[in-house]
């Protein structure tokens, strides 16, 4: 998500609907311009991290590929926890091979000492919702079949026992969805999750709280997202994003040991996830839930500045998440 405004329809040759700035501008003739997120990153081995990464098709029904990143340094013998990550880019924009994500998931990557899988999950407007969740849950499927386990870079170097999914924005909106189908879905018995790293994630509501509140602007540009993304009689309190909202399942019985959930404090999506973290200690669910706020900071800064030190105090905190054992509820504010 970014902090702009929905712009105006604009009269010309080949006339505009909507414009979502920075995501995409929709024309009437039914044609659209992705605004940001096509550029391409390859795959191959990073120079500063030496975190090697390779593309695979996963999901050969629907032309889903995934992007793995493994060190290049570890010990072939080593066996490494395994990531699922979810990018964000609001279900419009962005891929594996967008580079912020490419290089910012390298410096994850180096920092946790993890395999890691980077999902290309189908986006809106060519792929409605709910396309990007099941080719969430159709990854988490395929990590449970014998045709991953059999991967090359997964047999050799990953513990399928010690399973995470990790996301930023909407792809920690996503996380949180696949640990609570996973609660009632016998896929549930077959996949260990240890925990979920919920970076900035994209929740939202029809009524606004803490920081919407004061800023309206920011709350219609996101209404307005959100609308057009998914099409949905509740509108912004779909169960989609807002997990509290009536018919909701809330976060009762999510099928992990661990959460972690962080936040930026000049995010409008703020105020969402810490009500998640609330939601979630009250519910006495995981043993271990964690939150840590970052000061100074808006939404998904470490994808723009993964070498600034506040990016490196968001990389090792994931890193203790699934390196770490024990039972907390902890919250953390970095200045």
């Amino acid at each position: 998500m970014a902090p702009a405004g929905a712009m105006p329809a604009v009269q010309g040759r080949n006339q505009v609907s909507l414009e979502i700035f920075p995501y995409i501008r929709v024309h009437k003739d039914g044609t659209f311009d992705r605004l940001a997120g096509f550029e391409i990153a390859p795959p191959g081995i990073d120079p500063e991290t030496h975190v090697e990464s390779k593309d695979i098709l996963i999901l050969p029904d629907t032309g889903v590929s995934a992007r793995i990143y493994r060190p290049s340094s570890v010990s072939a013998t080593t066996k490494l926890p395994l990531v699922i990550y979810f990018h964000g880019g609001a279900f419009i924009i962005s891929s594996i091979a967008d580079p912020k994500y490419h290089f910012c998931l390298n410096a994850l990557v180096a920092e946790c000492n993890v395999v890691l899988i980077s999902v290309d999950y189908r986006r809106v407007p060519e792929h409605p919702l709910p396309a990007a969740y099941d080719d969430s849950w159709a990854a988490l499927q395929w990590i449970a079949s014998e045709e991953a386990q059999s991967e090359p870079w997964l047999r050799e170097r990953a513990d399928f026992n010690r399973l995470f999914l990790i996301g930023d924005s909407g792809g920690a909106n996503m996380s949180h969805h696949l640990a609570m189908r996973l609660r009632d879905d016998v896929l549930g018995e077959r996949v260990k999750l240890l925990g979920i790293g919920m970076i900035q994630p994209y929740f939202w509501g029809k009524m606004p709280i803490g920081a919407e509140v004061a800023d309206p602007g920011r709350k219609a540009w996101v209404d307005s997202t959100w609308q057009f993304v998914c099409v949905s009689d509740k509108g912004c309190d779909d169960p989609l994003i807002n997990p509290f909202a009536d018919g909701s399942p809330g976060v009762d019985g999510l099928a992990c040991k661990k959460v972690l959930v962080i936040v930026s404090q000049k995010d409008i999506l703020r105020d969402r996830g810490r009500l998640y973290y609330e939601k979630l200690v009250e519910s006495g669910g995981p043993a271990e839930a964690e939150f840590m706020e970052i000061d100074g900071v808006d939404h998904v800064f470490h994808i723009y500045d993964p070498s600034c030190e506040k990016a490196k105090k968001l990389f090792k905190r994931v890193a203790s998440l699934i390196n770490s054992d024990g039972k907390s509820h902890e919250k953390e504010t970095v200045e």
